[in-house]
């Protein structure tokens, strides 16, 4: 991983260097050409090697293959010259001629402003990271068919499945992440099927199995984001896989304090807040797990601004996927119906989370998470 992460660092700033020299010289002069020519050598194989390269501009924060890049003045600068560009999303796929690069290069090379487009080819894609006004098509009928056959497809030996896991993890025997992985690919599957993946909600509301539920719907609202990000292939389950076991600390919580009707007692709300450490200390030595489960797991209640549990120093930089489940976590502990509360209405939903972005949540994907609802038919 360390070798891949050095080896798109070179690619950023050779794709930076290359536009800067553009430029200022014609395209033929010998600077301009060598340093294209040492982009595409060097792109070509880590794309060979890797399959694909995605970055995507999230404020001022540049993300690559899903993780985002410590600060640094070239990266400071690259993401500047994107955003300058109008670009938010940009994917390189393996098998990307020299044209291509060149073209890249090209348009990156216009000063900020100045007219210039650039389309999507067959090894580059670009696009925007917002879903578009309007999402898909708002046909009741589809969305209730859509329900319906997903909860055919999430069959009850599916949840017969993630139940024993977790029951074998509450009996101390290791995590069988293969069970963990085959459950993600069946909602990446559905996805892909379906069209409108957030309608799966409907489908797992019902379930009298809380942490099945809540499991699987953070999952899923992690996934839906993750996909309208353009986060696709491993990284994209990877997501899932974490989504899924964000919350395996609270196994070696008390019962009893889990699903307490009362107010926690300190002590109690001291046990609760231990279980991103414990969890993420679980998944740590569990072989086959992604880092990216350990991670969220432990990040998952640190909240935007650091202010959650547990404490992290000032400089710490929260991994994407767990912004992308806090978001998830919060909205769907409040729309589901627990022993001590009812479920809370869309609307004061919404005006919560969005109360609470830039604070204890991220605001650019907490706005994308209501655009990308917007549309959409939310069961109630």
């Amino acid at each position: 991983m360390n070798g891949a992460n050095h080896s798109s660092g070179n690619i950023i700033r050779l794709l930076q260097s290359a536009s800067a020299n553009a430029a200022l010289y014609e395209s033929g002069h010998l600077q301009v050409v060598r340093l294209g020519n040492q982009l595409f050598e060097e792109l070509s194989a880590l794309l060979e090697a890797c399959g694909e390269l995605s970055l995507i501009v999230v404020e001022n924060e540049l993300i690559i293959d899903g993780r985002p890049q410590e600060y640094s003045l070239f990266i400071n600068r690259f993401t500047a010259l994107l955003k300058a560009r109008g670009v938010e999303y940009l994917k390189f796929q393996k098998g990307i001629t020299r044209q291509e690069v060149a073209s890249l290069v090209e348009f990156l090379s216009g000063a900020a402003g100045e007219p210039g487009e650039i389309a999507s080819t067959g090894h580059l894609r670009f696009g925007y990271l917002t879903v578009a006004a309007g999402g898909p098509p708002s046909d009741s009928k589809g969305g209730e068919r859509c329900a319906a056959e997903v909860l055919k497809e999430l069959s009850l030996k599916e949840l017969d499945r993630f139940t024993e896991i977790y029951r074998a993890v509450q009996r101390r025997q290791k995590l069988k992440v293969s069970g963990i992985a085959d459950v993600v690919s069946g909602f990446v599957d559905l996805f892909r099927q379906e069209g409108a993946p957030l309608l799966i909600l409907a489908a797992l509301r019902d379930s009298d199995e809380y942490t099945f539920t809540h499991s699987a719907n953070v999952c899923i609202l992690n996934l839906a984001q993750a996909m309208a990000l353009g986060i696709e292939g491993q990284q994209l389950k990877d997501i899932g896989v974490a989504a899924m076991l964000h919350d395996i600390g609270k196994l070696f919580v008390p019962e009893e304090i889990i699903n307490k009707n009362g107010k926690l007692t300190d002590e109690e709300f001291d046990l609760i807040r231990q279980h991103p450490v414990r969890g993420a200390r679980y998944l740590m030595d569990i072989p086959g797990v992604p880092r990216m489960a350990a991670i969220c797991a432990y990040e998952h209640h640190a909240k935007f601004n650091l202010a959650g549990y547990p404490k992290l120093p000032p400089s710490w930089r929260l991994n994407l996927c767990s912004h992308l489940t806090m978001v998830s976590d919060f909205f769907d502990a409040t729309r589901t119906r627990r022993s001590y509360r009812e479920p809370l209405e869309l609307d004061q939903i919404t005006t919560m989370m969005l109360d609470m972005s830039g604070t204890e949540l991220h605001p650019v994907l907490t706005r994308n998470f209501f655009q990308m609802l917007s549309d959409l038919k939310t069961p109630s």
